[in-house]
């Protein structure tokens, strides 16, 4: 795929123009301050256009009775192969040496299987090499070079991932390199109010001085079919020039991504280092097991959060967002910090909507 294609063009080849893209003509994207469980039902914190194309495609495959595994993997594809998008994928933000490396995970709540991969390169489906993983064998995770030879063995195409922009936005930062890598002490023992936000407060300007649209992150896709059963995935490029080998939360099953067949599945982004050490997912997942909704649930991970960093050092509010999803069809989305809510695309029978949350901590 060329690195100059357009965005429209790519969307039109990505979706297609199929029976089930025909139920979104007369799209109309609103904010839902709604909470109304509805199945079958797929949302994702991807709030730009790939989102909502992502979310047509998701929607087709369970409008026409399809698994939420199948949704799931399509509407994250669509992602994942977009180049504009420098947080996923092909055209994802390369480490501090200029390698694109992947993580993703996925989890199927019917039979309680999950597959993973970490450290990926050259392949630019790394949620498909983690579904196989899952199906055709009795591994969870596999990383690096590994993971490479196993997506090698069934076919899979390596290619290029940098993107000329994504190159650019590493060249300009290599550039300026000092106060944005992450080597030294971890953010929140810096005595830095709000380090992870400035750090990417400094990225952003790198990149928007060059006349590109900002974008980061991480894309969490969740599903619930008509039968009830429920699938999720997370996919990332990982944080923009990490140290080479660093893996995220995104490919840690409990952490990036958790799903509970009887309960509901919950996602996560940001930084994945404060995700990991909560296992944030799995927390919202069980915190709705107790009868809390998903957006109460996402808030409940947020508290618990800062409750544990409060005691080295009550100025630090890492960057997360998590959504979650239950069993009836209800969501939720809540952002850390900021001074807007956290937003999300949901796609059921009503369309496919834009949820505002809530922010925990505002600005």
């Amino acid at each position: 795929m060329s690195n100059n294609i357009s965005r429209r063009s790519f969307f039109n080849k990505s979706i297609g123009l199929g029976a089930g893209l025909l139920l979104f003509k007369d799209l109309k994207i609103h904010s839902s301050g709604g909470k109304i469980g509805k199945t079958p039902i797929i949302i994702t914190d991807h709030t730009n256009e790939t989102g909502q194309n992502a979310m047509k495609a998701g929607w087709e495959i369970l409008a026409n009775g399809g698994s939420a595994l199948d949704a799931v993997e399509k509407s994250t594809n669509i992602v994942e192969v977009d180049p504009e998008d420098v947080s996923v994928g092909y055209g994802g933000l390369p480490n501090e040496d200029g390698v694109v490396q992947l993580d993703s995970s996925i989890m199927d709540g019917k039979t309680y299987s999950a597959g993973a991969v970490a450290c990926l390169e050259n392949i630019k489906n790394p949620c498909s090499v983690a579904r196989i993983i899952m199906e055709k064998t009795d591994h969870v995770l596999l990383v690096g070079k590994g993971a490479l030879d196993f997506a090698r063995k069934w076919g899979f195409k390596e290619e290029n991932l940098l993107t000329d922009k994504a190159r650019n936005i590493w060249l300009k930062w290599k550039e300026n390199l000092n106060p944005d890598d992450d080597w030294g002490a971890p953010d929140h023992l810096r005595g830095l109010r709000d380090l992870a936000q400035q750090k990417l407060s400094a990225l952003r300007r790198t990149v928007e001085a060059q006349g590109i649209e900002f974008t980061y992150g991480t894309t969490n896709h969740l599903s619930v079919d008509k039968n009830g059963d429920i699938a999720g995935i997370t996919s990332t490029s990982g944080l923009s020039f990490k140290i080479p080998g660093r893996v995220g939360d995104s490919p840690i099953i409990g952490a990036g991504l958790y799903v509970d067949n009887e309960v509901g599945a919950a996602g996560a982004t940001g930084r994945g280092e404060d995700v990991i050490k909560s296992c944030a997912s799995y927390y919202i997942v069980m915190r709705m097991r107790e009868g809390r909704t998903p957006q109460e649930a996402c808030e409940d991970a947020m508290k618990m959060i800062i409750d544990k960093y409060k005691k080295v050092n009550p100025n630090f509010f890492p960057g997360e967002k998590f959504i979650a999803l239950n069993k009836k069809g209800e969501y939720g989305c809540a952002l850390m910090t900021g001074k807007d809510p956290a937003k999300m695309y949901v796609a059921n029978s009503d369309g496919v909507n834009i949820y505002t949350g809530s922010v925990v901590f505002k600005k």
